[in-house]
C-alpha cells in the first residue's frame, strides 16, 4: 500500500512539474488564516465593570471639611445642593437651551490657590449623593495633581497613560465605597504633560466620554486659567465651567481676564470661595460660598 501512495505522489509532482493543473482531493480542506485576537479601544466595553475598587476613609475626609455620604446637614452641604442643581439640570439636557456636551464640567479658577480642588470633590460629593445621578471626577490639572492626595490614595495610572495609549479608561478608572462616586487618576507623570492634554488624542477621548458616559456628570479638576495655557483648550470642549474665585484675594483684573479665555463656553458658574458674611449668599457670618449664573460671552457669571 505504502508503494502505491509512494508512486501516486512521485506521479502528481511529475504532472505538476509539467504545468498540469492539479485539484487538490476532495477530501482536503484548504488551510484557514488564524483569526485575529481581539483588540480593545480604549475606553470600550463597561468600563465601570471592569475597573478597580478603592476605599476611601470617609471619616478622615470630613475631619479635612470635605462633604461626605454620611456627613450631618450643614451649611456647606446645603450651599453645595444650591450650586449643584443647575449644573445637573443642563447636564441631563433639561435646561432652558441644549448645550453641546452639557455632562462635561470643568471647575477652574484664575490662579493656583483659590480652592479649586477642594470645590471639585465637594461637588463631586455632592452630586455623588444624588438618587439618580452618578458622577465621574477627573484629575485634569496634570501639572500639579491634588485629588488622589486629598482623597488618601497613591499615585497611580490615569489619564496621561490613556492618552498615550497605555491604558484604557477601564484599566484605570477607580470605582470607590461612595456608589455613585468613580475617579480617574492624572496618571503617570509625564514630561509633556501639558502637551497631551491638549493633543488630539484628549479631544477624541473627551468626545467619547460625552457620548459613553452621557448620563453621567463628569467633573474635571482642571489647571488654572491664567497658568497655563492647556485649560483654555479644554475649556472649548466643555459644556459648563465652574470658576472658583478666592474672596479678598483674587484680583478683579485677573478675575476678568481669565473669563475672557473662556468666552467661548455659553455656561459659566462662578463661585466665590471663603465669603463672609451677606456675600454668601445670607447664610449668616462665616466662610461659605456665593455662586452666580451666565449664558453667554457677553453675560459673564457675576460673583455674588
Amino acid at each position: 500500500m505504502s508503494s502505491l501512495i509512494e508512486q501516486a505522489a512521485q506521479r502528481l509532482e511529475q504532472l505538476r512539474q509539467a504545468g498540469a493543473d492539479v485539484a487538490a482531493p476532495a477530501n482536503v480542506s484548504p488551510p484557514v488564516a488564524a483569526a485575529p485576537a481581539a483588540t480593545r479601544a480604549p475606553g470600550s466595553g463597561d468600563s465601570l465593570a471592569q475597573s478597580r475598587r478603592v476605599d476611601l476613609d470617609l471619616d478622615a475626609l470630613l475631619a479635612q471639611g470635605l462633604l461626605t455620604p454620611n456627613a450631618p446637614r450643614s451649611m456647606l452641604a446645603d450651599q453645595y445642593r444650591v450650586i449643584k442643581r443647575p449644573l445637573i439640570k443642563n447636564a441631563m439636557g433639561k435646561g432652558a437651551e441644549t448645550i453641546n456636551h452639557a455632562n462635561l464640567i470643568m471647575v477652574t479658577s484664575a490662579l493656583p490657590g483659590e480652592g479649586k480642588s477642594f470645590t471639585s470633590l465637594n461637588l463631586a460629593m455632592s452630586i455623588a449623593a444624588e438618587m439618580d445621578n452618578t458622577v465621574m471626577l477627573v484629575d485634569a490639572d496634570v501639572a500639579r495633581p491634588s485629588v488622589l492626595r486629598m482623597l488618601g490614595l497613591p499615585p497611580g495610572p490615569g489619564l496621561l497613560d490613556i492618552l498615550e495609549e497605555r491604558a484604557t479608561i477601564s484599566d484605570v478608572l477607580l470605582r470607590t465605597n461612595i456608589d455613585k462616586l468613580t475617579v480617574l487618576p492624572s496618571g503617570t507623570p509625564h514630561p509633556r504633560a501639558t502637551e497631551l492634554l491638549a493633543s488630539d488624542a484628549m479631544t477624541v477621548l473627551l468626545n467619547d466620554m460625552a457620548e459613553r458616559y452621557s448620563d453621567r456628570v463628569i467633573i474635571f479638576d482642571s489647571p488654572p486659567l491664567l497658568l497655563t495655557t492647556e485649560s483654555r483648550v479644554l475649556a472649548s470642549h466643555m459644556g459648563q465651567i465652574v470658576v472658583v474665585v478666592h474672596a479678598d484675594k483674587t484680583l478683579q483684573s485677573a478675575v476678568q481676564q481669565a473669563l475672557a479665555t473662556i468666552e467661548s463656553c455659553p455656561l459659566k458658574l462662578m463661585i466665590l470661595n471663603q465669603a463672609r458674611g451677606s456675600a454668601a449668599s445670607g447664610y449668616g457670618y462665616g466662610y461659605g460660598y456665593g455662586y452666580g449664573y451666565g449664558y453667554t460671552s457677553d453675560d459673564h457669571a457675576k460673583v455674588a
